[in-house]
């Protein structure tokens, strides 16, 4: 799902808005045994609470696409008898009104997921009446045919508060708040079949992990049968490591500015169109970038060797897993500088008499601690050779 159609779908989660026909929970504790379930038609709450179910659900398709919200793809043989498949098929068909397949759900979660503490999975069932659109994308009265029926589940972690002093009303005075268990943001979850071209797509998943750096392979596994995508933080560390083990000596700070700089500019174009799936750099794209910085071919074929080994032949990264578009760090043990990515130009590397040095360019406005300061002038001498 692009950015555009996960966005038409979070605007759902609006009281006056939506079509959930009801809210499933299964609350379970730290040993794994369920405390307690409910099902409730969502219009039968009180506003505060429906507002409260409803925002949970929408930051469970809060994130970036790509690194924490994730297309889970279906095999075509799994749409045709796979018995996970064929599970959410059946609570998406009955719209979570059949306790036994609810209940199936949420057991193959319990027995699978490693989460600590104890933890809610919320389960809803809603039917979008997509209207139709013109390409101007302006809405028309034309009765759309199509009705999107979807699941969305999330899994909250729920936490006991901290002891505190609270304001009561009625004596108009604070008094010690007693303990209470309460649900935290989504953890993970997921939206079943995914909103493609305005369309349900039974051939995909939308999953959600609030943590990038972990995909909650286990929940993956489990519930769609199928491999856990590398999370975002390993590919870039995956990534790095190819790079400085390949690059070896030539793997310069004008190296990576170009790198990073040709990525930023791919991912601020990319950005402009909310249409467009994620942003995907292969292999070929990446060694088109070092031989442009003047890699030596051997070391570009020690790349290209390197990266299917790591991550499959034909495997592409998505763009913001493997370069910040808004961070440009330099770092030693003992010194870290940001730089403002627009301007990494503003920083060098030399030899000056023997030592090794980053050099940053400042004309004014330079500052220590907030105050602001003078640079000396003088003459540097020593040879400028970059390392």
């Amino acid at each position: 799902m692009n950015r555009k159609e996960i966005a038409e779908i979070r605007r759902r989660f609006n009281p006056d808005k939506n079509a959930i026909s009801c809210v499933r929970g299964c609350y379970v504790n730290d040993k794994r045994e369920i405390v307690s379930t409910f099902n409730y038609p969502l219009l039968s709450l009180p506003l505060e609470e429906q507002e409260k179910y409803l925002a949970i659900f929408k930051r469970t398709l809060a994130g970036v696409p790509g690194r924490n919200l994730i297309d889970i793809e279906f095999r075509p043989d799994q749409v045709m008898d796979d018995e996970a498949h064929q599970l959410l098929m059946g609570l998406r068909n009955t719209a979570l009104t059949v306790d036994a397949g609810a209940e199936k759900l949420c057991q193959r979660i319990i027995d699978s997921l490693e989460l600590e503490g104890n933890y809610l999975i919320l389960m809803m069932h809603d039917a979008y009446d997509v209207p139709f659109r013109h390409t101007d994308e302006n809405k028309t009265d034309v009765i759309s045919e199509e009705v999107f029926n979807y699941i969305l589940v999330s899994v909250c972690p729920v936490k006991l508060t901290k002891p505190a002093l609270s304001y009561f009303s009625e004596d108009n005075a604070f008094h010690s708040r007693d303990l209470d268990w309460v649900v935290s943001g989504p953890e993970l979850g997921f939206m079943f079949p995914t909103f493609d071209d305005r369309a349900a797509n039974i051939y995909s998943a939308l999953y959600f992990t609030r943590d990038a750096a972990n995909a909650h392979d286990e929940f993956v596994d489990a519930v769609f049968h199928c491999d856990a995508p590398m999370p975002a933080a390993e590919q870039r560390e995956v990534f790095q490591a190819v790079l400085e083990d390949t690059l070896d000596d030539d793997l310069s700070l004008e190296v990576m500015q170009t790198v990073h700089e040709q990525l930023r500019d791919m991912i601020q174009e990319h950005d402009h169109d909310k249409t467009a799936e994620p942003l995907t750099i292969s292999r070929r794209e990446m060694s088109g970038m070092l031989q442009s910085c003047g890699v030596p071919e051997e070391k570009v074929a020690a790349f290209e060797e390197k990266y299917d080994a790591e991550f499959g032949q034909g495997m592409s990264l998505n763009a913001v897993n493997i370069a910040e578009p808004k961070k440009f760090e330099v770092r030693t043990p003992d010194v870290v500088v940001q730089v403002n990515p627009e301007r990494s130009d503003l920083v060098e590397t030399r030899i000056i008499d023997g030592q090794r040095y980053i050099l940053i360019r400042a004309e004014e406005g330079v500052e220590v601690n907030g105050v602001s300061i003078a640079i000396a002038g003088g003459t540097v001498t020593g040879d400028d050779a970059p390392f």
